[in-house]
C-alpha cells in the first residue's frame, strides 16, 4: 500500500472513530425542557417524571435557587448526586422536597409546635431540619436528621405530586460560580449537560438560598438566614 493510501485509510479510520465517540457523547447530553410555572404542560411534566422514575438526575427551579434533584427514595440516584456534588451522605444533612405536609410523618418526626410553625410558613423559602423517620432509606438515617422543603413553586411541587415520592434537593450554586451560571437555565444547561439527564427551563432563578430552621429540639433555631422570614 502506498503512503498516500495509508494516509487516507488512517484519516477515514480516525474520522469514523471520532464520529462514533461524538455520537456516544451526544446521547448523554441532558435535555432542556421549557415549562411555564403558571400552567405546567402535562406532557413536559410526564417527560421529567419518566427520567426521575428511571433514576435520572434533574435540574429544576424552586422559589429560591435552581436545584439538582432525584427521586429521594432511589438510593442509587441519591448516591449519584452526592458523588457529583462531592458530598458524603454519611456526614452531610440531606434535604427533600414534599408536595405538602400531609405525608410528612412518613419521612420525619415532627411535634405539634414544629408542625404549626411549618404549616404557617409553607409553601415558602424555608428548609426545616427534623429527625428522620423509619420510612426513609438508610442513607438518610445515618445523619438522623433530614431537611424538609415545600417550595412556593408550581413546577417542582407538581413534579413531586406526580412522582408520588419526595425529591432530593441540592442547590446548583457553587461559591466559584458566576451568578449567571446559577440563575440562567440555558447557562445551567451548558454547565451540567453532561452531568445530569434533564434541565427544566422555568425562567430565571433567584440567587438567595432558603432560610434553614433547626426543629430537632424544642428550642427552634435559625441556622441560616436566607430568603424566608419566619412568621
Amino acid at each position: 500500500m502506498t503512503s498516500n493510501k495509508r494516509t487516507h485509510v488512517y484519516f477515514f479510520s480516525q474520522l469514523k472513530t471520532l464520529s462514533t465517540v461524538t455520537c456516544q457523547l451526544s446521547t448523554k447530553k441532558a435535555m432542556l425542557i421549557k415549562i411555564y410555572p403558571e400552567n405546567p404542560n402535562p406532557r413536559e411534566i410526564d417527560k421529567v417524571i419518566e427520567v426521575l422514575r428511571d433514576g435520572g438526575l434533574v435540574i429544576y427551579p424552586t422559589d429560591t435557587v435552581y436545584a439538582i434533584g432525584c427521586d429521594a427514595l432511589n438510593v442509587r440516584a441519591v448516591e449519584k448526586i452526592c458523588q457529583m456534588k462531592g458530598i458524603n451522605p454519611q456526614k452531610s444533612n440531606l434535604s427533600i422536597i414534599c408536595y405538602d405536609l400531609s405525608n410528612l410523618s412518613e419521612y420525619a418526626k415532627v411535634n405539634n409546635a414544629a408542625f404549626k410553625l411549618m404549616k404557617k410558613n409553607l409553601p415558602g423559602p424555608f428548609t426545616f431540619i427534623l429527625p428522620t423517620s423509619s420510612e426513609l432509606p438508610k442513607i438518610y438515617k445515618n445523619r438522623k436528621e433530614v431537611g424538609i422543603r415545600v417550595p412556593d413553586n408550581n413546577i417542582i411541587r407538581t413534579l413531586v405530586k406526580e412522582l408520588g415520592n419526595p425529591i432530593l434537593t441540592m442547590s446548583v450554586h457553587d461559591d466559584d460560580d458566576m451568578i449567571e451560571y446559577t440563575t440562567d437555565p440555558e447557562l445551567i444547561h451548558e454547565k451540567y449537560e453532561n452531568l445530569v439527564d434533564l434541565v427544566i427551563d422555568g425562567g430565571f432563578g433567584g440567587f438567595e438560598a432558603s432560610t434553614v430552621v433547626d426543629c430537632t429540639t424544642d428550642e427552634f433555631e435559625i441556622v441560616r438566614q436566607g430568603k424566608g422570614i419566619l412568621e
